[in-house]
C-alpha cells in the first residue's frame, strides 16, 4: 500500500471514530433524558469507541515497525536452502574364504546418501551420477543408485574371492601358522552433506578400510555441485589464471598456523617437502570458505593423518573469479 493511500485510510478511520466519540459523549451528558436501556447503550458505545481507537493506533504502530524491518533488510542477500531431497541405502556384506567361518573374511558397510528429488528433474540424474562417482567410482555412474550399490558390493566380494586360490596354497605350504591378517579386507563407506544452499551442494564421502598389514587407512573425497547446471565445480572455475603458486602459499601458511608452528618446522612434525604442497582439487565450499583435504600420505606421514585446511574467502578473494559458480557466497 502506498503512503498516500495509508494516510487516506487513516484519516477516514479517525473521522469515523471521532464521530462515534462525539455521539457517545452527547449521550453520556444527557443521561437524564433517556431511559435505563438507552443510558447503558450510550456507555457501551463510548467504551467500544475507546477500545477501537486503542486497537487502531496499535495496528498503525505494528505496520510502521513491520515496514521499518522490511526497509532494513532491503539489499541484504538471504541464504536459501536448495529444493532437493535425499535418501540413503545401507548395505552390509560379509564373506569368509570358502564360506568357512574360521577362515579370513571380507566385510563391507555402505551408507550411501543420494538425491532422490529436485525441482529441476532434468538435472537430477546428472547430480546422482556425481554422488555415485564420488562414492564408488566412475565405473558405476550409468547405473541407477540402488543397482550401483549392489554391483559395488558384489564386486567387492568377488575381488576377495579371487584370493581364495592363493590362500589355499599358503595353507598347504605353511599351515594355519601364517599371518592370516594379510588376507583380511574390511571397508566402511559413508557420506555427509556439508553445505546445501544458494544453488550449491557440497558433500564429503568418508572411507575407512583395512586391507591387511600394519594398520588401516582413511580417505576423504569431496565434491561440490552447481545445482543450476548439475555440473561438478572445478578449481579452474573458481580461481583466476595462474592461481596455484599464490594459493599454495596461503594453504601452507594455514597448515603451519593450525599446528602452531613455523612453516620451516612443518617437516619436523611429519610433513613432507612443503614446497610440494599445492591445491589438490579435493575441496568443498560452505558459507565461510573453501576447505581442502589431503588424505594420508598425500603431504605427510601416516601418523599425521588426513589434513583439512579451511581458507576463508576474505583471504583469497584476490585469486577468485567474479563470475565463478560460488561468487554469490564468496563476494558478500
Amino acid at each position: 500500500m502506498k503512503g498516500s493511500e495509508r494516510n487516506l485510510l487513516k484519516n477516514l478511520v479517525i473521522s469515523d471514530i471521532n464521530f462515534f466519540l462525539r455521539f457517545s459523549n452527547k449521550l453520556s451528558a444527557n443521561l437524564s433524558l433517556f431511559n435505563k436501556e438507552t443510558c447503558i447503550f450510550a456507555l457501551f458505545c463510548q467504551k467500544s469507541v475507546n477500545v477501537m481507537k486503542t486497537l487502531f493506533y496499535k495496528c498503525i504502530l505494528l505496520c510502521s515497525l513491520t515496514g521499518l524491518l522490511i526497509c532494513c533488510n532491503t539489499g541484504t542477500k538471504m541464504d536459501l536452502d536448495n529444493k532437493i531431497q535425499f535418501d540413503s541405502i545401507s548395505v552390509e556384506k560379509t564373506y569368509h574364504f570358502f564360506e568357512v567361518d574360521t577362515n579370513p573374511k571380507c566385510s563391507l558397510q555402505v551408507n550411501f546418501i543420494y538425491p532422490v528429488d529436485y525441482t529441476n528433474h532434468e538435472l537430477l540424474n546428472l547430480i546422482q551420477q556425481h554422488f555415485i562417482s564420488c562414492f564408488f567410482g566412475d565405473a558405476y555412474v550409468n547405473l541407477p543408485p540402488g543397482e550401483a550399490v549392489e554391483k559395488y558390493a558384489g564386486d567387492f566380494i568377488n575381488e576377495f574371492k579371487e584370493e581364495e586360490k592363493n590362500f589355499k596354497i599358503d595353507v598347504e605350504n605353511h599351515g594355519f601358522e601364517m599371518d592370516e591378517t594379510w588376507y583380511v579386507k574390511e571397508q566402511s563407506t559413508s557420506g555427509k552433506i556439508v553445505y546445501n544452499r544458494n544453488d550449491l551442494l557440497s558433500f564429503v564421502v568418508f572411507k575407512e578400510f583395512y586391507f591387511g598389514g600394519a594398520h588401516g587407512g582413511h580417505q576423504y573425497n569431496n565434491c561440490v555441485i552447481d545445482l543450476k547446471t548439475g555440473r561438478k565445480i572445478t578449481e579452474d572455475e573458481i580461481f583466476i589464471n595462474d592461481y596455484q603458486d599464490d594459493l599454495a602459499k596461503i594453504i601452507v601458511d594455514a597448515i603451519a598456523s593450525s599446528n602452531n608452528v613455523e612453516i620451516t618446522e612443518l617437516e619436523d612434525i611429519g610433513f613432507f617437502n612443503v614446497n610440494e604442497i599445492y591445491p589438490n582439487k579435493n575441496f568443498f565450499v560452505d558459507e565461510t570458505g573453501i576447505t581442502f583435504t589431503y588424505n594420508e600420505y598425500d603431504i605427510a606421514a601416516y601418523v599425521v593423518g588426513a589434513v583439512s585446511v579451511q581458507i576463508e574467502y576474505a583471504k583469497i578473494l584476490h585469486l577468485m573469479r567474479r563470475d565463478s559458480p560460488i561468487s554469490e557466497i564468496a563476494f558478500r
